[in-house]
């Protein structure tokens, strides 16, 4: 069978909902697009991907707005914020970590919690090796691990949750974008596919699906690229990381258990949660305990 371009993807129900505030924060040549939910301690949600917008990420963000300053971003040459240039020189991890540190001083917070999602996850840790002096507490959600141990059996792992019939129609939508069809349809009818393999209640697909289509397969090849360039590695660095951690991701997850695991080795102060009946979104497959447990962690009571 044939392997595809995969992403790590993020995604909520979404509502028609206004933000309290939007903006962008200039950052080594690009306008980095940004919107705030309301008050108090604030918190960074990274979306997965990488390639897509922030999008996805609005009604987490104001389910956990209720105590707290929430802030979610377009990464650079997604979304609203765009590039002139997206080649290996302008999408690099460092850039990606300066991004957030630009507008960390853009919104003037001192210090946040730093939630990543599936790539999100990686780029957090990332961020926690350079700045872990920025960093109050960090949530890693079906994180993509500390290292890239996943890229050994992610892509054997989505391929499985795939009926043959699902497996034959991602590929073949993959390998027409791949030859020049970035035609909404084809988008689509890929994104229908894959996004069987995301969630263990189907009847979210749909969303997955919509999502996917945003996905810029470009930014995505062109991050993991750089990452295997720079040998993807935290774990040394985050070996020294004391602040508290929450870990928390899918029993079914196609992010392997030993991953979630490994970071929890790592880690002097974390916490693993595995939550059953859910893949890769929590928020959708076991939104109750996925939501009390990242409430919990964020107010203290855990």
């Amino acid at each position: 069978m044939k392997n595809f371009v995969f992403c790590f993807l993020i995604i909520v129900v979404s509502r028609e909902l206004h933000a309290q505030r939007d903006g962008f924060a200039e950052s080594r040549g690009v306008k980095i697009y940004y919107r705030t939910f309301g008050k108090g301690t604030p918190i960074v949600i990274i979306n997965g991907g990488p390639g897509l917008n922030s999008d996805g990420f609005v009604d987490l963000a104001k389910t956990l707005s209720a105590h707290n300053q929430t802030i979610i971003y377009d990464q650079r040459g997604t979304g609203k914020s765009a590039m002139q240039k997206t080649d290996a020189s302008t999408i690099t991890m460092q850039l990606m970590v300066d991004d957030m540190e630009n507008l960390r001083k853009e919104l003037r917070i001192e210090r946040w919690i730093i939630l990543g999602h599936s790539f999100g996850g990686m780029l957090a840790s990332y961020y926690a090796t350079i700045h872990p002096d920025k960093i109050i507490s960090m949530i890693l959600s079906s994180s993509g691990g500390v290292d890239l141990e996943l890229l050994s059996y992610v892509a054997k792992n989505i391929n499985a949750r795939l009926t043959p019939q699902q497996l034959d129609s991602a590929n073949y939508w993959s390998q027409k974008i791949t030859g020049g069809d970035t035609s909404y349809f084809a988008r689509l009818e890929r994104a229908r596919a894959l996004s069987n393999a995301y969630v263990y209640d189907k009847k979210y697909a749909p969303l997955v699906a919509e999502r996917l289509t945003h996905s810029n397969l470009r930014v995505n090849a062109l991050v993991w690229q750089d990452m295997q360039k720079i040998n993807f590695n935290c774990a040394q660095k985050l070996s020294a990381f004391t602040r508290p951690v929450l870990i928390i991701q899918g029993k079914q997850d196609i992010i392997e258990e030993r991953t979630s695991q490994k970071a929890n080795r790592i880690l002097q102060n974390s916490k693993l949660v595995i939550l059953d009946h859910c893949v890769h979104y929590g928020w959708l497959d076991n939104r109750d305990a996925y939501l009390s447990e990242v409430e919990k962690f964020i107010s203290g009571k855990d």
